[in-house]
């Protein structure tokens, strides 16, 4: 028989009827037609789902403890809206929860999600190697298409013209410094932290004969108030959630040394509606350290810096989205990325992609771009761009 306590937790936490299953019994909870069935092989104690319900669950799954019968998205959209009532241990966890925001530590932290290998990315990211929330303009645009949209889509916001120069803190593997170059001949420098993400763009300004416009440096965003750069236009795109709620204005700070007066800075981010320390099970195997800021805390430290807001989007849908055309191609490509990567870790990189997905559909996390300039610039475009 089931345990008792495992029967009312899962009750408390998923909203829908189901079906539990075990090698001898299925036992359907909840009232109404089931909605999924829950295979249990082996049993979870109630000292881990007491610890943190993510953590059990997700380890369960990874092992192949815990399947489902339906689509895995599909599952766990019905529940993750619910992650309120998740249980987590903050005393416990506190080491996972809050850690180091040292150099040393934020480098290796970023390095081991991004440095995974690039072979591992291509196969499942889009042409342009975009890791970020694209942009839908079109019901029927193709990830490639919604990517280069959501490039041009910044670009516009941030009102370059040729000889500028712009700053991109994070750069990925340098789409978006590419294309900038490309359209507006402005002069670009990328930064990062990873290794492979620092040879692949270093690779691509060679194959578009762009090294007279573009470089790109291994380089700590802390280290910019040390250097004499200047720049016309700052950007960053999913950097800031590896930052620490401890870091925020120092930041903040570094963006201000290297932007010049009147200059315009974009930050693209995932956000949350309030301050929450994150999510054990992302924390341990997916963004160590990673974690995502409330809108109201970024906002807040804007006007220290004479930063004035210009325009705030949310793009959480379009990142749903995103994450299920990421899903897709990686399933795809599953038995590569088994053979390459081993049973369990596909395991891991499919939930974390579909619990995204769901976390996204269901309002727990938002996508937002800030755009800002320093002190007033009136020059601008009084609208945005559509």
């Amino acid at each position: 028989m089931f345990d008792k306590f495992f029967i009312d937790y899962m009750s408390g936490i998923i909203p829908v009827a189901f079906n539990l299953q075990s090698e001898n019994e299925i036992k359907k909870i909840g009232n109404g037609e089931p909605e999924f069935t829950v295979i249990l092989k082996k049993p979870i104690s109630k000292s881990d789902l007491l610890t943190s319900t993510s953590l059990a669950l997700g380890e369960a799954y990874m092992r192949g403890d815990i399947e489902v019968d339906k689509d895995l998205y599909q599952v766990l959209n019905l529940f993750l809206g619910e992650m309120g009532k998740f249980t987590t241990n903050k005393s416990k966890l506190h080491s996972l929860l809050y850690t180091a925001t040292g150099k040393g530590h934020q480098k290796k932290e970023v390095t081991s999600h991004y440095d995974i290998g690039n072979n591992f990315y291509s196969l499942w990211l889009d042409e342009t190697m975009s890791y970020s929330c694209a942009y839908f303009k079109d019901k029927n645009n193709t990830l490639y298409e919604a990517q280069m949209n959501k490039i041009h889509h910044i670009l516009d916001k941030l009102s370059l013209e040729k000889g500028m120069s712009l700053l991109d803190i994070g750069c990925g593997w340098g789409s978006l410094l590419i294309e900038a170059a490309k359209k507006y001949q402005v002069k670009g420098t990328g930064i990062t932290l990873s290794k492979e993400q620092y040879d692949k763009f270093k690779e691509r300004i060679k194959e578009e004969n762009l090294e007279h416009l573009l470089e790109v440096e291994i380089m700590d965003y802390r280290d910019l108030s040390s250097t004499a750069l200047l720049f016309d236009r700052v950007v960053s795109v999913g950097m800031i959630e590896h930052v620490g709620r401890d870091n925020y204005d120092l930041f903040m700070k570094n963006v201000n040394h290297v932007l010049r007066k009147k200059g315009v800075f974009l930050l693209h981010s995932i956000t949350a509606l309030k301050e929450h320390p994150g999510d054990a099970w992302i924390k341990k195997y997916i963004f160590p350290g990673g974690t995502v800021p409330s809108l109201r805390e970024l906002i807040q430290i804007l006007p220290e810096y004479q930063f004035y807001t210009l325009d705030v989007e949310s793009l959480r849908r379009h990142y749903n989205r995103t994450l299920l055309c990421w899903r897709n191609r990686f399933l795809e490509h599953k038995v590569e990325i088994v053979n390459m990567m081993g049973e369990e870790f596909t395991r891991m990189w499919e939930l974390y992609l579909a619990s995204c997905a769901a976390t996204f559909n269901n309002g727990i996390i938002d996508l937002h771009q800030i755009l800002v300039s320093k002190g007033v610039a009136n020059d601008l475009p009084m609208t945005r761009v559509v």
